[in-house]
């Protein structure tokens, strides 16, 4: 991604502790934006018109190899609590069945981004009780991989500020060619992806 456009803010979970394993994923061995070309290209259009606005966008997660998918699905099998950070009304090995978690994900397929929408300057915005606290972005209402019904992109009732923000975002990602997963404020997957019926394993790294 920092190819085509160096200015999205790049803020990749998976490969530190900071996300709802509270370890790194396997498979994630650099905290790079990896997409398909034309997925690349398609969100620095949406990244320009953000610019034009005095913002910009922040990735989370983009190409996720299939073993990291793999190790997401075989760690919810330990079982355990709610954790009130990423999951707050779910037991962890309920995260499958609850549609939170995925045995196969499209982030494989190289063209699905998790993303949100960031002050250009930084400024200070409110913290979301739920999901990714530190990311510097404008207020969704839940933070991302907030595992609960609040993420849900039509979720009501919703603050006015976060729910403006959520059309926002939806309305920028669709006029780039990106359609929404109704769960997840934050993922959005290419209308026209180039590899549809494949699913890559190579591991996440700078080169």
């Amino acid at each position: 991604m920092a190819a085509i456009d160096a200015s999205i803010r790049q803020d990749i979970r998976y490969s530190g502790a900071d996300n709802f394993l509270h370890r790194k994923v396997s498979g994630y061995d650099a905290p790079v934006c990896i997409l398909a070309r034309q997925a690349a290209l398609a969100v620095a259009g949406v990244q320009k018109a953000m610019v034009a606005r005095g913002m910009t966008l922040i990735v989370f997660d983009c190409y996720r190899p299939a073993r990291s998918v793999a190790d997401m699905g075989d760690w919810t099998t330990a079982g355990g609590p709610p954790d009130p950070q990423w999951y707050p009304q779910v037991k962890r090995g309920d995260l499958i069945a609850e549609g939170y978690v995925a045995r196969q994900s499209a982030h494989s397929r190289g063209s699905t981004v998790d993303i949100a929408i960031a002050p250009a300057d930084s400024m200070s915005v409110p913290k979301p009780a739920c999901g990714a606290v530190d990311a510097n972005t404008l207020d969704f209402g839940t933070g991302f991989d907030c595992f609960d019904r609040t993420s849900e992109t039509a979720h009501r009732p919703l603050g006015a500020e976060a729910a403006a923000n959520r059309k926002l975002l939806v309305d920028a990602m669709r006029a780039g060619g990106f359609r929404n997963y109704a769960r997840e404020w934050w993922h959005f997957t290419l209308d026209q992806e180039p590899f549809q019926k494949q699913r890559f394993d190579f591991p996440v790294t700078a080169e």
